[in-house]
């Protein structure tokens, strides 16, 4: 059965989506079946996919049904791409959009809307260990039906005042959804990305959020800022390159990914 992650901030531009992206990508890497679910009508999670699929491993991305069509339909099998090995995705795309419109012309209540995608996504748990969602930086629907069918949240924290913001603001929503509709969902830790080398502004947002959240809820393994990530949107990830941009990069997300084991079993304990 999946464990399911969402990942997420309130704040836009936070890395968000590299970090849902590259916490799939090396799950996959460890043999563990993994599925993205690009929920954001950017569809930002998406492109990056089906660039690496193209330029590294020259395969051309399809799909029978959109997302968004999928969705309608009730069976999310036919919108499901194959990346590589033990990866696949469901890739958003202009018309998902239309989701929060179709949602509330179908159903009366937030609660029957908000657990929909919970109950079309139950069937892929079977097929996979992790499924990762990444959604859109807002208090929607995006973000209320990941967080539903979630097990766990890793907020995504910028060493940013604004970031920090949105991420105490998406914990208190966190913790009132879950109250709301009575779900075993679970903060698994804030991660500290983007951030600058001896950058007393960041290092002052860091200890801020350590007093918010609490040091244990805080992920050891922090991502300094890296240009080789920007990179990947233009060259598809990398992985399999002997540059040392590329190896330090794999190396990071080798680290969190651990972490993530590790919280996830301090959970099961």
């Amino acid at each position: 059965m999946a464990i399911t992650i969402t990942t997420g901030n309130f704040k836009g531009g936070v890395g968000k989506t590299t970090n849902a992206v590259m916490i799939s990508y090396i799950l996959s890497k460890h043999n563990k079946k993994t599925l993205l679910v690009d929920l954001d009508p950017q569809a930002n999670a998406t492109d990056l996919l089906f660039t690496t699929m193209e330029a590294i491993y020259d395969i051309k991305p399809d799909f029978e049904e959109t997302l968004e069509t999928a969705l309608i339909s009730g069976n999310l099998q036919k919108a499901l791409v194959h990346v590589k090995d033990n990866l696949d995705l469901l890739p958003s795309y202009q018309d998902l959009q239309g989701y929060e419109k179709y949602l509330n012309e179908t159903f009366a209540d937030d609660y029957t809307q908000d657990t929909y995608l919970a109950k079309l996504l139950s069937p892929l748990k079977e097929k996979y260990d992790y499924i990762i969602l990444d959604v859109p930086p807002q208090l929607n629907k995006f973000t209320d039906s990941a967080l539903v069918a979630s097990d766990f949240v890793i907020i995504i924290l910028q060493t940013q005042e604004r970031s920090l913001t949105g991420a105490e603001t998406y914990a208190e929503h966190l913790i009132n959804l879950k109250d709301d509709y009575k779900l075993g969902l679970d903060l698994l830790g804030v991660l500290p990305v983007l951030q600058q080398n001896g950058n007393n502004l960041d290092l002052d947002v860091l200890d801020d959020a350590i007093d918010s959240f609490g040091k244990a809820n805080m992920f050891k393994q922090r991502i300094r800022q890296m240009a080789r990530l920007k990179r990947f949107d233009r060259t598809g990830i990398t992985d399999r390159s002997k540059d040392i941009n590329d190896i330090r990069v794999m190396s990071v997300y080798e680290n969190v990914v651990n972490e993530i084991k590790e919280r996830i079993t301090k959970f099961n304990e």
